[in-house]
């Protein structure tokens, strides 16, 4: 759901900056609010010496983690990184079984398989379409390792009963919140505790740099994750050639390739920036959604529980088809 006004037009602008109207009858899917502060954040990057991991990436860093009370952040170039590091990081591997839910992106369970464990995949509650938590214990086994719950469309799972559970068996609860920036569950920012938080800054998120993403996490976490980053070097290019830098670094673990450039770091200080307002606007669109649909006896319209404050990446309307007077696939 883009944060746009709803009757503003959207068009496609091709590689020489000519513009050429979108399918007719068809709306835009999410297109990205880019400004003039972003345009020329990006530009002044491209004029510096610096377009790799740098000074805009560290201060994106330092600003999301302020954003979200965070214990620390780590700029990476996906969501889908963000949790293959953190399972890499907690040395997850063959023979362990790893919980999460069957409502999400093929990215989840791509980083189990990744890391040689085996995805248990658990139902969703009714009304938030997150994981369920009584499930998640039906499905505990001795080789489980750790719950990736899904804060699916930007609404909190129920963290709490989660964190219990995992808290008993000292499991890892690593949180997909690729929808859920910036929610919150229970007062406190999702990505504000010590335990493993990605979010996704893909083209059509809540907030973008194009692709990208954010690692939140304790301190001790985070600093093998950038060693992991980064093909497991000591040393990032910022640390060495900085003044007082120097050029040595050791190869401390076999890594990926995961960092994020300087020109998503510009991209994305600015959009954290108005980050607010968009969700400002996100939410008016919502309450219009919902006056719209109301009394619709074959849609059953998206809930958001007291105590969380829902990102509303999506709006998932879902079909009655008893109410329907047409088939489900005709209606689609």
């Amino acid at each position: 759901m883009s944060a746009q006004p709803l009757d503003t037009p959207h068009v496609r602008r091709g590689p020489a900056g000519a513009s050429s109207s979108r399918r007719n009858g068809y709306l835009a899917f999410s297109p990205p609010l880019i400004g003039e502060e972003e345009i020329a954040e990006v530009a002044d990057t491209l004029r510096s010496d610096w377009l790799t991991t740098g000074p805009k990436v560290a201060r994106f860093e330092a600003e999301f983690a302020a954003a979200l009370s965070a214990p620390g952040a780590l700029a990476l170039n996906s969501c889908t990184a963000g949790l293959h590091t953190a399972l890499s990081v907690r040395g997850i591997g063959p023979g362990d079984e790893v919980i999460t839910t069957t409502l999400t992106f093929a990215s989840t369970v791509n980083v189990i398989e990744h890391v040689g464990a085996r995805p248990v995949l658990v139902d969703v509650e009714p009304d938030t379409l997150t994981i369920d938590p009584a499930q998640i214990a039906a499905a505990i086994t001795p080789r489980t390792r750790a719950i990736i719950p899904v804060h699916y469309a930007g609404h909190p799972a129920e963290m709490d009963p989660i964190h219990a559970l995992a808290q008993e068996r000292d499991l890892l609860v690593l949180e997909d919140a690729a929808h859920a920036l910036p929610a919150t569950y229970r007062g406190r920012k999702i990505g504000s505790g010590p335990n493993p938080v990605a979010f996704s800054f893909y083209a059509t998120k809540n907030l973008t740099t194009g692709e990208g993403g954010m690692l939140t996490a304790d301190p001790a976490i985070l600093a093998r994750a950038r060693v992991l980053s980064l093909h497991g070097l000591s040393r990032d290019a910022v640390r060495r050639y900085e003044a007082g830098g120097h050029w040595a670094y050791e190869v401390l673990a076999p890594g990926f390739k995961y960092n994020m450039s300087d020109i998503q770091g510009a991209l994305g200080l600015w959009q954290l920036r108005k980050l607010s307002g968009f969700q400002e606007r996100r939410r008016e669109i919502v309450a219009a959604y919902q006056a719209a649909f109301a009394g619709e006896d074959a849609l059953e319209v998206p809930s958001e529980r007291p105590w969380v404050e829902h990102a509303w990446h999506l709006y998932v309307l879902r079909l009655r088809p008893a109410a329907l007077r047409i088939g489900r696939d005709r209606f689609i």
